[in-house]
């Protein structure tokens, strides 16, 4: 067994120990399972929501895109959901935790009076996560195999992974994602960092020599493009994911587990702290796309460039980062989703369960969106990435409905939630599957409006939708009301 995989099955080891003993002295009823008793401090908070933000992209799909494309592979740098999330997640923290709510379902059911926009948001959001946890599941495959030398195969990899977080999860709930980010962020904060500062020194001298270098073999490599993946595109793309990021149910949740709204604002403080992980991430795939040029499949830019410039035993620690990075975002997809589909499906069909079935019903669920999940990481072919892609504009087209419900006086109507949300969902289906394009629909328009990323052509819908509903469904309201009133009086 050479000792890469050695560094791996400890570091796997470590994990499996510290999530299970997260749960010692816990009483692990459902809202300390799933929110951690709405007591996590701000350190833990930030490892918890680090763990969500930088997955098996922070390895495979950040370097693997500098590699390809250059220039476009900056707008990972957006920090601007931090800023956001300043403003947002408090007062969700607040209502959250006077009504007891345990998933993202529960917060638009409650605010619009409606268990049928809880099914809808649930839906749509499990419908999101599982592609996303297929792509952890397929980058955690790639990841050990990889920096095994081809030891283990993906195939073995992704079994073990899922069994380890099933394994933590199940015992600890949260608690065990939250203590496993801890060793994740450590790990990967040291591995990346000397990463990006060392491949520039060890092959080009300097950051400013791999720059000129690049620009001298390709000119016009790290700058933005002036058609396609152009400065339009970019701004677009950074507004979507601005507004998108907190608004996927397993972020979104993860801030019920903060023990106050202070400590969400200082982890939306310190968070972009970690775009310095991303910054070395975008120069490790400039330095691959130099000295490693050629590459079929670009997202295992990081991994050849690493196997030429390091001894085996420091590939097993990159190994073991990436594992982890796949690990901490999956168990909080399995969490989110099974929550979810118990709390906010199963339940409303059934709503005399009791909290103790509930308990029960939400960790079997919990495996069966794991067994679903494996099916589709062994079988569903290359379509999980655009299927991805349409997760992320999913749960985009809750924003409009979620921030108008945190008006003092909410101008959209259960009717007009449930509706927006379903014209933006349908929108975002008809434009990925037939691959749909601005400039296609709008082939008048001017080129800097046809690179607008499609996203925003279904939360224009969804935004009009939304308000038309709205004032309809209102001006009915009011008008039964009146008849109401009137008949009363006569």
């Amino acid at each position: 067994m050479n000792i890469a995989l050695v560094i791996i099955f400890l570091v796997l080891l470590l994990t499996i120990y510290l999530g299970v003993r997260a749960r010692k002295g816990k009483d692990m009823n459902l809202e300390q399972w799933a929110v951690g008793g709405r007591n996590l401090g701000s350190l833990f908070v930030f490892l918890l929501m680090a763990g969500e933000t930088f997955t098996t992209f922070t390895f495979l799909g950040g370097s693997g895109l500098a590699y390809a494309s250059g220039g476009p592979a900056y707008y990972v740098f957006n920090a601007g959901y931090f800023v956001v999330s300043y403003w947002l997640l408090p007062p969700i923290w607040k209502y959250a935790k006077q009504h007891r709510l345990l998933s993202q379902s529960d917060f638009f059911a409650h605010k619009y009076n409606s268990n049928a926009i809880g099914v809808l948001v649930g839906i749509v959001g499990v419908v999101a996560m599982i592609p996303y946890l297929v792509l952890q599941l397929k980058g955690l495959g790639i990841i050990v195999s990889e920096t095994s030398y081809g030891v283990i195969s993906p195939t073995v990899a992704i079994w073990i992974g899922m069994i380890v977080a099933l394994l933590y999860v199940l015992v600890s709930g949260v608690h065990g994602s939250a203590w496993t980010s801890v060793i994740k962020d450590a790990i990967i904060l040291i591995v990346i960092i000397f990463m990006g500062i060392y491949l520039p020194l060890h092959y080009f001298g300097g950051f400013k020599n791999m720059f000129e270098t690049i620009h001298t073999a390709k000119p016009g490599f790290i700058t933005l493009p002036h058609q396609g993946l152009s400065p339009s595109w970019f701004v677009s793309t950074l507004v979507l994911f601005t507004i998108g990021a907190y608004m996927w149910p397993h972020a979104f949740s993860a801030a019920y587990t903060s023990k106050s709204g202070r400590a969400l604002r200082r982890n939306a403080i310190a968070m972009p702290l970690y775009q310095i992980i991303l910054v070395s991430v975008i120069f490790i795939g400039f330095a691959a796309a130099m000295k490693v040029p050629g590459l079929k499949d670009t997202d295992m830019a990081l991994f050849e460039i690493s196997k030429r410039a390091f001894s085996p035993w420091f590939v097993g620690v990159i190994g073991a980062a990436g594992a982890l990075a796949a690990l901490v975002p999956s168990s909080l997809l399995l969490m989110a989703s099974a929550t979810i589909l118990s709390k906010n499906v199963y339940k409303v069909f059934r709503p005399k369960t009791t909290d103790q079935q509930l308990t029960r019903i939400t960790r079997i669920l919990m495996v069966v969106v794991a067994i679903i999940a494996l099916f589709f990481t062994f079988h569903g072919g290359k379509t999980i990435a655009s299927l991805l892609v349409m997760g992320y504009s999913f749960v985009t087209q809750l924003f409009p409905s979620l921030v108008c419900s945190l008006w003092k006086r909410n101008p959209v109507t259960k009717q007009g939630a449930f509706v927006g949300v379903a014209a933006g969902v349908v929108t975002v289906a008809y434009i990925t599957i037939t691959g749909t394009t601005v400039g296609k629909l709008l082939p008048f328009l001017p080129q800097q409006i046809k690179d607008f990323d499609v996203g925003v052509i279904a939360l224009v819908i969804n935004i009009f939708v939304t308000a038309a509903v709205s004032v309809a469904t209102r001006k009915k309201a009011v008008n039964v009301n009146t008849e109401d009133k009137v008949s009363t009086n006569a």
